[in-house]
C-alpha cells in the first residue's frame, strides 16, 4: 500500500470496511485501494479476531484515506471535518442526502453534517467565500445572517438573502 505524503486515518470500532465500501459508492473516481487483515501475529495487542478487517485503504475521488479498526477507544467529533465544494445546488443536494442518510440531525447546521459513523462533512457550494464577501458590507451581512440560519445550503436563498 502506497501512500502519499498525508493521508487521512479514520479511526473505527469494526465498520472500517463498511465505511469505505459506503464512501465509495458515494464520490465519483473512487475505490478500494487495499484490505489488511488481522492476523496471529495482532493477538499479542489486540482481541480482534484473526482474518478480521485491520484496515482498509481507499480513494474517495482521487484523495486518499485509510479507514483503522481499532476499537472503541475513540470517536468521531466535529473538531475535524472534510469539506466537499459543490458546483451547483444539485451537488448540494446529492452529497447532503447521501452522507446524511442514518447521520445526527442534530449536528446539521451551516452546511456541516454528521454521518450514519460519525464522521463530519461540509457540503458547500464552491462560490461560498463569493456570496458570503463583498464589497458593499450590508450584502455580506445579510448573505452570513442567511447562511448561519441555514443546515443544508441553498444557494438562491443565499443569494436572494444578499441582494435583499
Amino acid at each position: 500500500m502506497l501512500l502519499k505524503p498525508i493521508t487521512p486515518c479514520l479511526w473505527y470500532d469494526g465498520q472500517a470496511k463498511e465505511a469505505a465500501d459506503y464512501y465509495v459508492s458515494i464520490f465519483p473516481n473512487s475505490k478500494i485501494t487495499s484490505v489488511q487483515k488481522f492476523n496471529d501475529s495482532h493477538k499479542a495487542v489486540t482481541d480482534q479476531d484473526t482474518g478480521s478487517v485491520l484496515t482498509v485503504a481507499f480513494e474517495l475521488n482521487g484523495q486518499p484515506f485509510v479507514g483503522l479498526n481499532g476499537g472503541p477507544h475513540f470517536k468521531f467529533n466535529e473538531a475535524v471535518s472534510f469539506t466537499i465544494q459543490c458546483k451547483d445546488q444539485a451537488e448540494i443536494d446529492y452529497y447532503w442526502d447521501k452522507l446524511g442518510e442514518g447521520g445526527d440531525e442534530s449536528k446539521q447546521r451551516c452546511g456541516w453534517l454528521s454521518d450514519r459513523f460519525g464522521v463530519s462533512w461540509q457540503v458547500v457550494p464552491a462560490a461560498l467565500v463569493e456570496l458570503m464577501v463583498s464589497s458593499d458590507p450590508e450584502k455580506a451581512k445579510k448573505t452570513t445572517a442567511a447562511m448561519l440560519q441555514m443546515k443544508k445550503f441553498d444557494i438562491a436563498a443565499l443569494k436572494a438573502a444578499g441582494d435583499s
